[in-house]
């Protein structure tokens, strides 16, 4: 490979590790070409991207982006998925492929723009539910305490309601004798 060609694939995974929200590198030891491809495009559906890397060109992109504790994680085969979306998103698509695929592929670790992620730490994530998901449980969260607010203090007024309503039907049945 030429040295123009080296340096345009060092700045292109340059840009990916700085745009990235996430990224997660795996061992892809085992995975035949069509079982890559097939996880390339699972990782794809999840608006990411699957790029099966050089270690030392990844390293010195990694060093270009000021992170050394990436660096020294490329060791063995290692092929990266980054995701440019939702967080979780990726980690999940990952995490699916690899379990429900049968292959030998594992998680190595993973990265987000502010530390390292161990290969459990990958897993949690992949658990997680979606942003909206979580959002939601947030807001019912704090509508509930409200809710049960208005529902004591409505209570005496209906129970006022209800004795005033049955007096009303006494009475009326006491004149219909």
């Amino acid at each position: 490979m030429s040295r123009e060609k080296k340096a345009q694939i060092i700045d292109a995974l340059q840009s990916e590790f700085s745009n990235c929200n996430i990224a997660i590198l795996t061992d892809y030891r085992g995975l035949s070409n069509a079982e890559i491809t097939a996880f390339r495009r699972k990782v794809q559906e999840t608006n990411g991207a699957y790029r099966v890397v050089k270690n030392t060109l990844a390293r010195f992109a990694a060093e270009r982006v000021e992170r050394p504790d990436l660096a020294a994680s490329f060791e063995g085969p290692v092929a990266i998925a980054f995701g440019y979306g939702e967080i979780t998103q990726i980690a999940r698509a990952v995490a699916d492929y690899i379990r429900t695929s049968g292959t030998t592929a594992s998680i190595k670790a993973g990265f987000l723009p502010e530390r390292m992620l161990t290969a459990e730490e990958v897993n949690i994530l992949a658990r997680l539910p979606s942003r909206e998901v979580l959002l939601g449980r947030v807001v019912s969260g704090m509508q509930s305490p409200f809710w049960r607010l208005v529902g004591v203090l409505a209570g005496p007024m209906r129970g006022l309601a209800g004795v005033l309503q049955a007096r009303i039907e006494q009475l009326e049945g006491a004149q219909n004798v």
